[in-house]
C-alpha cells in the first residue's frame, strides 16, 4: 500500500493559494481518476481508499499536517518509503518540479511536521515550485492567491503531476521517478 499526501490549508479561503498546490495536484489527480475524496475524521482528513494507495489531504492546517499523516501511515501500515508528500517550494522557479527520496523540511512547516510526526525524514517529496516575491513576506507570499496567469499554466503542471503520481501509485522506483522528472 502507497500512501501520496497533498498538503495544503482547509477552507475556501486557501484553496487557490500558492501554499496549497499540494492539494491542488492531487485534486487534480482524483478528477483524472473519477474518484472523489470523503472527509475521515478519524485521521483528521479527507481520503480516497483504492486497492493500491490510499491518497490524503489533512485537514489540520499545515503546521500539523503530520498528525494526519502519522495517524493513517498507523492505520494501513505504511512505511515511509512508500509515502509521497506533495508540497510548495519557495526556492524553485514556478511550477518546476523536484523530486527527492528523502531529506530535510527545508523551512517548510507542513513538512517539519510530517518529520516529527513519523519520525523519519525516510519519506519521498514532490516539491513543487511556486517561487518567491523578494518584496513580500513570506507568510503572505505563500498564503497569497495564484494570479489568472499563474491558474491557467497549472493544467500543464497537473498533466506531469498525473504521470508522477501513477508510476510512484504503479511501484515504479523512486530513482526511475526522480531521472524522469527532475530533468531541466
Amino acid at each position: 500500500m502507497r500512501l501520496v499526501v497533498g498538503l495544503g490549508n482547509p477552507g475556501k479561503i486557501y484553496q487557490w493559494s500558492k501554499h496549497n498546490i499540494g492539494f491542488l495536484v492531487v485534486d487534480a489527480y482524483a478528477t483524472y481518476l473519477g474518484l472523489v475524496f470523503s472527509k475521515e475524521p478519524k485521521f483528521q482528513g479527507e481520503i480516497i481508499k483504492t486497492d493500491t494507495c490510499i491518497f490524503l489531504k489533512p485537514k489540520t492546517f499545515m503546521n500539523l499536517s503530520g498528525n494526519s499523516v502519522s495517524l493513517v501511515a498507523q492505520f494501513y501500515k505504511i512505511e515511509p518509503k512508500d509515502i509521497l508528500v506533495v508540497s510548495d517550494d519557495l526556492d524553485l522557479p514556478f511550477l518546476k518540479l523536484r523530486v527527492r527520496e528523502k531529506g530535510s523540511a527545508g523551512g517548510h512547516n507542513g513538512l517539519k511536521s510530517i518529520i516529527a510526526s513519523l519520525s523519519s525524514p525516510e519519506f519521498n517529496r514532490l516539491r513543487i515550485g511556486i517561487d518567491r516575491e523578494e518584496e513580500m513576506d513570506t507568510k503572505d507570499y505563500v498564503l497569497s492567491n495564484f494570479s489568472k496567469a499563474e491558474k491557467k499554466e497549472l493544467s500543464g503542471l497537473f498533466a506531469l503531476t498525473n504521470d508522477l503520481i501513477d508510476r510512484f501509485v504503479k511501484n515504479e522506483s523512486i530513482d526511475s521517478i526522480m531521472n524522469q522528472f527532475n530533468r531541466n
